[in-house]
């Protein structure tokens, strides 16, 4: 069944804020295999500009996406997530996430469309630190595989 049109454009409230540890960010840079000392020695990151460690590009998906079960746990949505895969993911950033950063998502959901009895919907995630500031969207396709019936 097509979810409902009527959702696009529909936004969630903030997440609680999230607190962004140096030893989170050294943890996810390992599990991805990226090297980089920006993300694990301070030093290298202010030789940088930064003030504190950064982190990898990626980092901000475990937010984002947990931000996304808003949506998608919606019972008005109608959306059955035992049939959803992840489609695609994408991050337009501001600046990098910083060790330290107290971040909160607010999701939108930016499109609804029906494609072979597939329901596709594109979520985006506004990532702010406590000043109110945008860091990062992260825009996330899901895709809720059609029915056998369909």
């Amino acid at each position: 069944m097509a979810l409902d049109q009527s959702f696009v454009g529909r936004t969630y409230p903030p997440t609680p804020a999230y607190e962004v540890g140096r030893e989170k960010i050294r943890e996810f840079a390992e599990a991805v295999g990226d090297a980089n000392p920006a993300y694990v020695d301070a030093e290298a990151a202010r030789a940088l500009g930064h003030a504190d460690v950064i982190a990898p590009p990626t980092f901000v998906f475990s937010i984002t996406y947990r931000a996304a079960g808003q949506v998608v746990q919606d019972p008005q949505l109608g959306l059955d997530y035992s049939r959803v895969v992840h489609g695609d993911q994408k991050f337009s950033y501001v600046r990098p996430v910083r060790a330290g950063d107290r971040l909160t998502v607010t999701s939108t959901i930016e499109s609804i469309k029906s494609m072979a009895g597939n329901d596709v919907i594109d979520i985006r995630g506004d990532v702010h630190d406590e000043t109110g500031e945008l860091v990062v969207t992260a825009l996330t396709k899901l895709v809720a595989r059609a029915t056998e019936e369909a």
